[in-house]
């Protein structure tokens, strides 16, 4: 591909320094923001490092959407189908937000900050300016805005003990999708048991710009016996997780129901979207898929077949070293979902027999 030309509309990270003297080789935009996308020569030795060992990745690109106010909890639960109301106040909730025909626009981490300030942490899109839309047409007594805050995700087995040495032992105390306020330099940061790989680990939402690079050079002195690298969300180790993409697993097309996320929808209250949703019973639902064969880089829609007839989609697909086979991530018909459904998918090489699996590999 073609290099991305530098532009103030792409911005650099708190950590971009860090990044670049650790030779990041790859980019993408994510959010307007700079994503590195790989570092060594081969994504599969990041990979193998990943599982055993501990990483430090520049998220950055995970913005937040403030919420701040006396309506923030009415303008939360409007945003979603999942019910908001229980949420402790250093908890964090994975939640959809759909369209008002029930599409999902979103699947990002809410942080309760306090009861009237939550963060939401966005996945790739303009979220912002959606919410902007709802608070305004409503006139709601909020601030939404972006604040200056970039994560900072601590991945792989290794991770506890390595934020330990940073942030003390109280970090070992967080529970998944928990957060403390732990400093650094004097200044608490929130922290919370959270990331995008299966191999446990931290996201530190870093609101000092200025501190961003301090942190990151404390973090890998503290780890120069653990092997510490930079690194980044995997693809295979993403997909063996069954970790979804927004916008390339599920879109706007999709309903929550659709990408495997019914147990969210469960919002006593009126929201945007629940009358739509009632509407769109799910018939296709993300799957795990086994391919056989070698195949290409899933860098398009493969279609899925079975006895000629068109079936479902595979949006991610990789080649997993640690399970022999080809993993990926499929939206399959109802009439094919079943586990050990036989199916077909079209790559730009050509067909290539394919398994539904009851689950995903890790």
């Amino acid at each position: 591909m073609a290099d991305i030309t530098p532009s103030r509309r792409v911005r650099r990270t708190p950590f971009t320094p860090g990044v670049e003297a650790a030779g990041v080789k790859g980019y993408t935009v994510y959010n307007h923001m700079l994503l590195p996308t790989r570092f060594g020569q081969d994504f599969v030795n990041d990979y193998h490092h990943l599982k055993r060992n501990v990483q430090v990745w520049d998220v950055a690109c995970e913005r937040q959407v403030s919420v701040k106010g006396r309506d923030a909890l009415r303008l939360m639960t409007l945003l979603s189908p999942r019910d908001l109301t229980k949420m402790a106040d250093d908890q964090c909730y994975y939640i959809p937000v759909v369209d008002r025909n029930g599409g999902m626009l979103n699947d990002p981490v809410a942080v309760k900050l306090a009861p009237d300030h939550y963060w939401i942490s966005i996945a790739d899109s303009d979220f912002l300016q959606y919410v902007l839309g709802i608070a305004d047409a409503l006139e709601l007594d909020v601030v939404v805005e972006e604040p200056d805050v970039s994560p900072l995700a601590i991945q792989g087995p290794k991770s506890d003990d390595l934020m330990a040495r940073v942030f003390g032992d109280a970090v070992r105390d967080i529970r998944f999708f928990r957060y403390k306020r732990l400093a650094f330099e004097g200044h608490d940061f929130v922290i919370a048991r959270s990331g995008y790989s299966k191999q446990g680990g931290f996201e530190i939402y870093v609101d000092d710009f200025d501190l961003g690079m301090p942190l990151w050079e404390a973090l890998f002195k503290a780890g120069e016996d653990m092997d510490v690298r930079a690194g980044c969300p995997n693809l295979i180790e993403r997909v063996e997780g069954g970790l979804l993409s927004y916008g390339n697993d599920m879109t706007r097309e999709n309903t929550p129901m659709e990408a495997g996320l019914g147990k969210f929808v469960n919002a006593p209250a009126e929201y945007i979207g629940k009358a739509g949703l009632g509407l769109r019973p799910a018939r296709k639902m993300i799957r795990a898929v086994a391919i056989d064969g070698d195949i290409p880089p899933c860098d398009r829609l493969w279609h899925v077949y079975a006895r000629g007839e068109t079936v479902g989609q595979v949006t991610s697909a990789v080649r997993s070293p640690d399970f022999g086979t080809n993993v990926a991530i499929g939206m399959i018909a109802d009439s094919h979902w079943d586990a050990g459904s036989k199916v077909e998918v079209e790559t730009q090489d050509g067909m290539r027999d394919a398994v539904v699996q009851e689950k995903f590999w890790i």
